[in-house]
C-alpha cells in the first residue's frame, strides 16, 4: 500500500515521521496539520526495495530528491519540508551505495533523473508531460454547498450507463468546447434529456486515470472505455476541459466535483465504474508504472514460482491476499465516496477482487467483510460484474447481501426469447418456451436465493457498453469489428441477436418495423421485470456501432451517442420513456417493501385462456403466451403483463383476480405493437376476451 500525502505535526524529528490518515501498523500517529503547509508526511509501501527516495518538483521550484529515511513494515516514510500543494512528485528505489542517515539530506537535481518514476499509488492526481507520468499533490476544498449522496432505494433506481466523453460529443446544444467532458456531462441539455427520460442513476464507465495499451498505440487507436486504470485516486484529466487542464489538475478535479454536484441537484445518482482487478502494467513484460517497481509479488497474484496468475485477461490480478492491496482499495473508494459524494461503484470482474489463496471465489472474502463492517461502504450501492476469466469465474447470484449482480441470466434470456427464438421459428423451426423470459421478468429469485438476498439483487440488462447496442442486437447476425485491426477476431460470437433478413442496414419497410417491433419488446422486457433495470445509453436513441460489438478502442461515432433526431430515435426515446413511466407508477402503487416481502407480494402465472399455468405449458415451446399478474395484498393497484411470443395474433381470457367477488376492469396502458396509440386506453373486465398481438407484449392495470 502507498500512504497519501499528508501534512505533519510540528515536529522536526524526521527519525519518527510514520504515516498518518491510513490505519496502518505506526509506533505512532501524530496529529496533521493545515493542507496549507508545504511539509509533508511521506509514506509509500514497498515492500521490493530495500531503500526509497521521492524526487519532486514544487510549482516554480527545481527538481529535489530526498531518501525516505524510515522502514515500517514495508512502508518507506520520512518528512519533505517543501511539497507544497501542487508539487509533482514519484518515487524510485535509492541507489545502492546511498545509506540512510536519520537525518536526510535534500538534494537538487537538474531534472527527474532521466528515468520513469514510479507513481503514487495513493496519488491524488496524475501529470502527463511529454509521456512523463508523475503524481501531484492535491488540495481537497471544494464548495459542495448542501449536496449529499442522493442514497435512493433499489427498489426505484433506474441505472443509465454512459460514458464521458461519448454522451455529449455530438450533442448540438452543447458548446463545443465542453463536449465529452465532466463539465459536458452535466450540460443543462443533457441533464434534461436524462430527466425526461426518467432514469434515477448514471452509472460512469471508468473516469479513473488510464493508459492506452502499447498494442493500440501501434494501431494508432486508444482505450476509449477507459478500463485499463492506472491510478486508483486520480480522476482522468482528459475528460475534462481543455480550459481546466490548462489551468492544472486542481482544476480537473473542480471539474469533476462540479458534475456530481450538478448531476445530484438534478436529482440523479452518480455511480462509477471501477477497474480494481488488474492495472495498466500489464503482464510480466509490460510497462512499469507504479506498483511493478514498489514490489509487484506483494501487489500482483503470483504462484509459488513468481509467475503471474491471471484471472482478469489482462496480465496481471492485483493480490486481495494482500492486506495492503485491500486496504488500498478501500481507501479509495472511501475517498471518492467523502471526496466526490459519489453514490455507488460498479465492479469490472469482481470475481477477482474476491479470490481467496487457493484462487477461488470466497463470498466471505475479506476485502467483502471489510466493505460490509465499513460505516461508509456499506451504506453505498454496490454492484458486482459477477464474473472473470480465470477458472470457476461465473459466480452470478453468489454475492454477499448488501450487493447486487449484473444478471447475464436475464441478457440471455430475454435476448433469446425476442431474438434467437423468432430466428429460428422465421427459419421454418421453434424457439423455447416461455419459462426462462417468465424466471427472467420476475426477478430471477431463484438465482439469488441461495445467497440470501432477493430478487432486488438482479441488475437485468438486454445491453451494456460491452457487445451490440440495442439496435445492433436486431440489425446484425454477426458482428463487424473490422475497425479495431484484430481482423474481427476480437468480441462475443454469441449474441443471440437476429437481423430479421437482412444483415445491417435497410431501407426494406416491413424489415424496419420488425426491428423496431422487437427493439421495443426487448427494452419494454427490461423496465417492467422485477429488479433493477440498466439501459445502456443510446439505446433509448436507437444507436448503432455499425455492427461492431466491441467498440472499446473506438474513439470516434462508431461509440459516440448520436442526438440526430430521427422518426426511429424518436419513437424509441417515446417508447422508452413510456415504459419508465409506468414502471413508476406502478411502483408507487406498491407496498415501500414491493417485491422484497414474497408473503405480501403476489406473482400469478395464467395461460392466453386465463387459467394457471399448468407444468405442460411451460414446458412446451409451442406455448409461448403468458400473462403475468403482479401486485401487493395492500397496493392500489395491481399489473397485468401479456407477453405473445408467438407469430400470429392470440386472443385472450383475462384471469379472474383472487378474491375479488365482482369482474374487475383491466385498462391497457401499453402495447409494444404498431397499435399503442389506437388501443391504449381499452378497458376489459377480467373473464373477457382481448386479442393481443402477435410478436407483442401488452400491459393492464387494474
Amino acid at each position: 500500500m502507498v500512504m497519501p500525502l499528508f501534512d505533519t505535526a510540528s515536529t522536526t524529528d524526521t527519525s519518527t515521521a510514520v504515516p498518518l490518515g491510513v490505519s496502518v501498523p505506526r509506533p505512532e500517529t501524530s496529529g496533521a496539520g493545515h493542507h496549507g503547509t508545504a511539509r509533508a508526511n511521506v509514506a509509500c509501501y514497498a515492500p521490493g526495495v530495500p531503500s526509497l527516495e521521492i524526487v519532486y518538483i514544487a510549482p516554480g521550484g527545481d527538481w529535489r530528491v530526498q531518501a525516505l529515511p524510515n522502514v515500517t513494515h514495508g512502508v518507506h516514510h520520512g518528512i519533505v519540508a517543501d511539497l507544497p500543494v501542487g508539487s509533482r512528485y514519484g518515487f524510485r528505489p535509492a541507489s545502492p551505495e546511498q545509506s540512510l542517515p536519520l537525518a536526510v539530506p535534500t538534494r537538487d537535481v537538474d531534472d527527474a533523473g532521466g528515468q520513469p518514476l514510479l507513481l503514487d499509488p495513493y496519488g491524488r492526481a496524475i501529470d502527463q508531460r511529454d509521456g512523463f507520468l508523475t503524481s501531484v499533490r492535491m488540495a481537497s476544498a471544494f464548495d459542495w454547498g448542501s449536496d449529499a449522496r442522493l442514497g435512493l432505494q433499489w427498489r426505484n433506481t433506474i441505472i443509465y450507463e454512459a460514458h464521458v466523453r461519448g454522451q455529449s460529443m455530438l450533442h448540438p446544444d452543447v458548446p463545443e468546447e465542453l463536449r465529452g467532458t465532466y463539465a459536458g456531462m452535466a450540460h443543462p441539455a443533457v441533464i434534461a434529456h436524462l430527466q425526461g427520460l426518467g432514469i434515477t442513476s448514471v452509472q460512469l464507465l471508468p473516469v479513473h486515470f488510464h493508459l492506452d495499451e502499447p498494442h493500440l498505440q501501434d494501431l494508432a487507436l486508444t482505450n476509449y472505455w477507459g478500463y485499463n486504470t492506472a491510478a486508483f485516486f486520480a480522476p482522468h484529466p482528459g475528460y475534462a476541459t481543455r480550459a481546466a487542464q490548462d489551468a492544472g489538475p486542481q482544476a480537473v478535479q473542480d471539474e469533476f466535483k462540479g458534475m456530481v454536484k450538478l448531476l445530484h441537484a438534478a436529482g440523479l445518482e452518480v455511480i462509477l465504474d471501477v477497474v480494481y482487478n488488474h492495472t495498466a502494467e500489464g503482464g510480466p513484460d509490460g510497462q512499469t508504472l507504479s506498483f511493478r517497481g514498489l514490489g509487484e509479488d506483494r501487489y500482483y497474484r503470483t504462484d509459488g514460482n513468481g509467475r503471474y496468475l491471471d484471472t482478469t485477461g489482462c496480465g496481471n490480478s492485483l493480490n486481495f491476499g494482500e492486506p495492503r492491496v485491500v486496504q488500498m482499495v478501500l481507501d479509495s473508494l472511501r475517498y471518492w465516496v467523502d471526496e466526490f459524494h459519489i453514490d455507488g461503484f460498479r465492479f469490472d470482474l469482481a470475481v477477482t477482487l474476491c479470490r481467496n489463496a487457493a484462487n477461488e471465489f470466497d463470498p466471505r472474502h475479506p476485502f467483502l467483510v471489510a466493505i460490509a463492517a465499513d460505516p461508509v461502504l456499506s451504506d453505498v450501492k454496490l454492484i458486482a460484474e459477477p464474473w472473470d476469466v480465470g477458472y470457476g469465474g461465473w459466480q452470478t447470484g453468489r454475492f454477499p447481501a448488501g450487493w447486487v449482480d449484473w444478471n447475464d441470466h436475464f441478457r440471455d434470456s430475454v435476448r433469446s426469447f425476442w431474438l434467437a427464438d423468432r430466428a429460428a421459428i422465421d427459419a421454418g423451426g421453434q424457439g423455447g418456451s416461455v419459462a426462462r423470459l417468465a424466471d427472467a421478468l420476475s426477478g430471477s429469485a431463484a438465482l439469488f436465493e441461495g445467497s440470501g438476498r432477493s430478487r432486488l439483487a438482479s441488475v437485468n440488462l438486454v445491453t451494456a457498453h460491452d457487445g451490440f447496442t440495442l439496435h445492433d442486437l436486431v440489425s446484425f447476425d454477426r458482428k463487424h469489428n473490422e475497425a479495431n485491426g484484430e481482423q474481427n477476431r476480437d468480441g462475443h460470437g454469441d449474441n443471440r441477436s437476429y437481423n430479421h433478413g437482412v444483415e445491417g442496414p435497410t431501407e426494406n419497410g416491413a424489415i424496419l418495423a420488425k426491428r423496431a417491433q422487437s427493439r421495443r419488446n426487448l427494452m419494454a422486457s427490461l423496465l417492467i421485470s422485477l429488479g433493477v433495470p440498466m439501459i445502456t445509453a443510446g439505446d433509448e436513441l436507437a444507436r448503432t456501432q455499425q455492427g461492431n460489438n466491441n467498440a472499446y478502442c473506438q474513439d470516434n461515432a462508431i461509440a459516440w451517442l448520436d442526438w440526430t433526431r430521427t422518426p426511429e430515435s424518436e419513437e424509441m426515446l417515446r417508447s422508452t420513456t413510456r415504459y419508465i413511466r409506468l414502471r413508476k407508477e406502478f411502483l408507487a402503487a406498491q407496498r415501500h417493501d414491493f417485491p422484497v416481502r414474497d408473503e405480501q407480494s403476489y406473482l400469478y402465472w395464467f395461460d392466453q385462456s386465463g387459467q394457471p399455468m399448468s407444468m405442460d405449458a411451460w414446458n412446451n415451446p409451442q406455448h409461448r403466451v403468458v400473462q403475468l399478474l403482479l401486485g401487493s395484498d395492500d397496493g392500489t393497484l395491481a399489473g397485468l403483463v401479456v407477453v405473445n411470443g408467438s407469430t400470429s395474433d392470440v386472443q385472450i381470457t383475462l384471469p379472474a383476480i383472487a378474491g375479488s367477488a365482482a369482474p374487475r376492469m383491466f385498462e391497457l396502458r401499453v402495447t409494444t405493437s404498431p397499435l399503442h396509440e389506437l388501443r391504449k386506453g381499452g378497458r376489459v373486465a377480467s373473464g373477457e376476451k382481448d386479442l393481443v398481438e402477435a410478436n407483442s407484449i401488452s400491459i393492464y392495470r387494474t
